[in-house]
Order: structure tokens, then sequence, then C-alpha cells
């Protein structure tokens, strides 16, 4: 009887370890950080290095790019679009009405053979900083005599070195994103820079708020998101539907960016308006399905989510309007 019991009081007290135990890796599993950031609108994020061991390079609402130190636990000036930029007068602001003056770096992609740094700027069309930073120079302004209005995001292919970009509207710009939205605009358009020709060409016309593109890793196709039509497109670069697109997911919310994992699925960040604003990010394959879905709100305080970046092992998030960035580890 006295060895049934103490196998009983065991067998419990086994399960009160574990359970406490498993709780506590539950209770540790996920945290959220914020970065403060020089400037507010930390929207898109890239690194210098694949592989989780790079430095984060993020752009502000001042015309900035900056870049994160982690010995020092904060930012430092890398760059910046304007190329008059006035120190005095932009650092700190968040007024879109100054981007033409100031500039407004949003998408950002690193070609890391180059260290050519890409930047789609609200103001000043598809730009690139060279190696170690400093002011950068202008690629493209327009196409088919048409200028951008609202240059929104950028990638790059690895290999040719040929940049993927969009324009969110030919007729609304950054400080005119509640009209875009309201007049649910079509005009958005995905693009292509040839480094070779210095060619644009437009791949895809009447897209409602493209505020993303993501090339694929085996380079067949890019994702883009559209913002209005809560929908995401896939566009195929080669085979035998090269040229066409398709609607690869409806999205319960508003896409924003998409960027691409070292596993080669993506993160989409969403906007889901309920009535409070839910912001989440989903993990979804080529393919169009949903492999994983997080939600940032509360913790993550700001009314939008631009971005879902995922690197050594945390969740990068993006808004145009918090001076911080936030930093979730499931």
């Amino acid at each position: 009887m006295a060895i049934l019991k103490s196998s009983r009081t065991s067998a419990m007290l086994s399960i009160f370890i574990s359970y406490f135990s498993c709780s506590s890796v539950l209770l540790v599993t996920a945290s959220f950080q914020a970065l403060p950031s020089p400037a507010p609108g930390p929207a898109s994020f890239t690194f210098d290095l694949p592989l989780g061991i790079g430095a984060l390079y993020t752009g502000l609402a001042d015309g900035r790019i900056v870049r994160y130190q982690r010995l020092r636990s904060t930012f430092v000036n890398y760059g910046y679009t304007a190329p008059n930029r006035n120190q005095a007068f932009c650092d700190g602001t968040n007024n879109t009405f100054l981007a033409p003056i100031c500039g407004r770096p949003l998408g950002l992609a690193f070609q890391f053979g180059t260290r050519r740094l890409y930047a789609a700027d609200a103001a000043f069309g598809l730009v690139v900083i060279e190696p170690y930073g400093g002011p950068a120079t202008q690629l493209a302004t327009g196409v088919d005599g048409v200028r951008f209005r609202y240059p929104a995001a950028v990638d790059v292919d690895q290999f040719s070195g040929t940049v993927y970009f969009t324009d969110a509207s030919t007729r609304f710009n950054l400080s005119q994103l509640s009209q875009l939205i309201r007049t649910r605009d079509t005009t958005g358009r995905l693009l292509k820079y040839d480094p070779n020709t210095r060619q644009v060409t437009v791949l895809l016309r009447g897209l409602a708020g493209p505020f993303a593109v993501a090339i694929s890793s085996d380079r067949t196709y890019v994702l883009i998101s559209e913002f209005i039509r809560n929908r995401i497109q896939k566009y195929w670069l080669t085979g035998p539907n090269a040229n066409t697109a398709e609607v690869l997911l409806n999205v319960a919310g508003s896409p924003g960016n998409i960027r691409r994992t070292i596993r080669g699925d993506f993160w989409v960040a969403i906007n889901v308006q309920t009535p409070t604003v839910v912001l989440r990010g989903q993990r979804i394959n080529g393919d169009g399905t949903i492999l994983q879905t997080e939600t940032f709100s509360p913790d993550f305080n700001t009314t939008l989510i631009t971005e879902v970046n995922e690197y050594g092992g945390a969740l990068y998030l993006g808004s145009l309007y918090p001076k911080f960035v936030g930093v979730y580890k499931p």
C-alpha cells in the first residue's frame, strides 16, 4: 500500500512539474521589444547579409536611412534619399508634405553581392545608395512619360540585379494616402528596372494599392499585395505563364508589405478592421497556403502595420507612425 501511494504521489508530482514546466515555456516563447528610432515611421527593413548575421536598416519619415548598431543599442545614420536634404530642417519630421524636400524612403532591399541598397522613395522614385552609405543616386522617376507618384515597395533579384518595385498610384502621393484608399484607386503598377539597360518596364497595371513586392527564391514569380482589394497577386516571370498574373490569396484584412523568409515562404503584414484595429502577420507559401498567423496588437501600439520581416529568429514590425521598430520573438 505504501509503495502504491508513493507511486501515485510520484506520478502526480511528475504531472505537476511537467505542467508548470510547459506553462513556463509558453510564457517565455513570445516577447515584444521596441527599438527606439531617431524619427518616426520605420516602415520597411532590410539586412546587409543573409542567414541572420547582418545589420538592420530602415527608412524614416524624415528622409534618412539608418542602421541599427546592436552593441550600442542605437540607430546611426547611413544614407539619405533627397539630393539637397537639409538636416536641420528635416531631422525628426513626420510631415508627409515635406517628402519632396526631405525624402521618404519606404521599401528597401540590399543586393548582397554589390552591397548596393535600393530604396523606393515616395518622392524621389527608385534610388540606390552605394556601399558604405551616403547620398542616394536617382535611377528612375517615371516610365512611359508618366512620373511616379507613390513608389512604395522594392525587391531585387540577387543573381541578375533586376529590381522590382511598385508605384502605388499614378494619381495620389504619400500625403494623399487617405484619398487613395477612400476612392479605391486602381492606378497602381508593378515595375521592373534593368540595371544593364537602365530602363524601366511596366509589368502590371490596374493595381489597387500595391504596397508590396517580393521575388520568389527560385526567381520564377513575384508576389504583389493590393491593400484596397484585400488580396495578393502572383505575377509569373518565367515558365508557361510568364508575364501573366493570378490571384494567389484573398486576405481577411488589408495587406501591407510582403517579405520572403530564409525558408522561401513569405510574411504578409495585415491590417484587420474590426471595432478596433487588429495588426497581424501571416506566413504563406507560393501556393497561397497560410502556414502561420501571429497577432501583434496591442503590444505593437500603432494603428497600421506595414511590414513583418523575419530575420535571425525574430519578426521586425514596421509602421508609418511610431518612433520605434517593433521586434517580436514568437
